[in-house]
């Protein structure tokens, strides 16, 4: 198997994987002895799921969240630099995309080292799909400020690029603070923008839901604790 750093994206919800990614994505598993994951017990339960005949206990797991020493990750690609295979697995999704993945990626872009993205699941992507929003101009900008009057200024700059840069916002939350989040982009932003709410993407319960923030603020939804992306536009 070559050597490079594998970005493996990994299933937004629990379904069979061959729903969401490819056969060859598990070959690439089958091939990697050592993993820079976001949390060791999740990455191990994903790799399980690839393929259950795989020994656990012989593959190296490297921990890459936001605990970990920023003065040690450069040590974690030891392995590649020495001609092995790596592999990279976030919690949810595609690795480095709002992810601390990509730190270890833009070390190694620096390094010169062969970088490989593999097909797989991106709420970001799939959200801004079914939005029916503008997928030529797009903004992904992660979590918005908790402290009120700081999450009102941050919706007013995102409603000026919409309207100047005729570009779509995209946003996320904590799943348990999803209602109050809605509730805040029907109290602060004007009712003829319109918002998608994408959640449980790929799940069994998946509901991707375009309407204007006026109609949001009459609708009865609840989406806490459900993984949830919500993207903006005019």
């Amino acid at each position: 198997m070559t050597p490079a750093l594998y970005l493996i994206p990994v299933t937004l919800s629990d379904v069979p994987l061959n729903q969401v990614l490819p056969t060859a994505n598990i070959e690439v598993v089958r091939g990697i002895s050592h993993f820079i994951v976001e949390n060791v017990r999740s990455a191990r339960r994903f790799i399980r799921k690839c393929a259950r005949d795989i020994d656990i206990d012989r593959l190296t797991f490297y921990e890459l969240n936001r605990h970990t020493d920023p003065k040690e990750i450069a040590s974690y690609l030891a392995p590649l630099e020495a001609g092995e295979p790596m592999g990279v697995i976030s919690e949810a999704g595609c690795p480095a995309i709002a992810d601390p993945g990509a730190d270890v990626v833009a070390i190694a872009q620096h390094r010169g080292l062969r970088v490989v993205p593999l097909v797989g699941p991106s709420s970001i992507i799939m959200g801004l799909m079914a939005s029916g929003f503008n997928g030529q101009s797009f903004a992904f900008v992660g979590y918005l400020p908790i402290e009120s009057q700081a999450r009102a200024r941050r919706l007013k700059q995102m409603e000026q690029s919409i309207l100047r840069d005729d570009q779509t916002q995209i946003f996320i939350e904590t799943p348990y603070r999803n209602n109050t989040l809605l509730a805040d982009l029907t109290k602060h932003l004007p009712g003829h923008l319109r918002l998608c709410v994408a959640s449980d993407i790929t799940g069994e319960n998946e509901r991707i839901v375009t309407r204007t923030i006026k109609q949001w603020a009459t609708a009865k939804a609840d989406f806490g604790k459900i993984p949830t992306i919500f993207l903006l536009y005019k």
